[in-house]
């Protein structure tokens, strides 16, 4: 039987295996070096594992860099396709519950596309929360905060020390904060250049 090319027993091949950083949605993460590949980084989901491919010539620092990015796109990825208005209640419910002990009973929560200057917003005397469409493709974390920011909004309507103790909870915050920046200062560029994979 001829050797099949995608997998000749001449290309060395390393995998390591770890446990994803919280709230990755995955149970462990494969890192597979290849040297055939050079300059891609890959990503897909393999049942309850994150499989990531790069070059094997990669440091550990971008290894770890790559594998945060490619995590990253999957799971916006994955928000794009599964997070509608109901998947979005139910989401909303849960992080109440986790977070604020279930005491943040929104009445509604959905997407709406007229919010282009904000993330989110709530209303506490209807209870409703409303999410802009600019956040679907988001990484999760990141609609996740958002989603805890509107339901705190709930719990104490303004942005004083005792909103922020409530968000102090989510512990990624910052993380999705700097993220959330970051889109904003990039829509300022004049131009963006294209991102290349290495």
């Amino acid at each position: 039987m001829p050797a099949d090319p995608l997998h000749r027993a001449a290309t060395p091949q390393r995998s390591t295996t770890s446990q994803p950083p919280g709230g990755s949605g995955a149970s462990a993460i494969e890192v597979r070096r290849s040297a055939r590949r050079r300059r891609t980084v890959s990503a897909y989901r393999e049942g309850d594992r994150t499989i990531v491919l790069i070059p094997a010539r990669m440091s550990q620092a971008e290894e770890q860099r790559w594998v945060n990015v490619m995590l990253d796109k999957l799971a916006a990825q994955e928000s794009k396709r599964l997070l509608g208005d109901a998947e979005l209640t139910e989401r909303a419910e849960r992080l109440s519950a986790q977070y604020f002990d279930g005491r943040a009973r929104p009445t509604s929560v959905r997407w709406v596309t007229n919010q282009n200057t904000r993330w989110g917003s709530c209303t506490p005397a209807e209870g409703s929360i409303r999410l802009s469409h600019r956040l679907k493709g988001m990484p999760e974390y990141v609609i996740d905060y958002v989603l805890l920011h509107e339901l705190a909004h709930l719990l104490v309507p303004g942005h004083g020390p005792r909103f922020w103790r409530l968000l102090e909870a989510y512990p990624r915050t910052e993380r999705a904060r700097g993220y959330l920046e970051g889109v904003v200062a990039a829509e300022r560029l004049p131009h963006l250049p294209v991102a290349r994979e290495e």
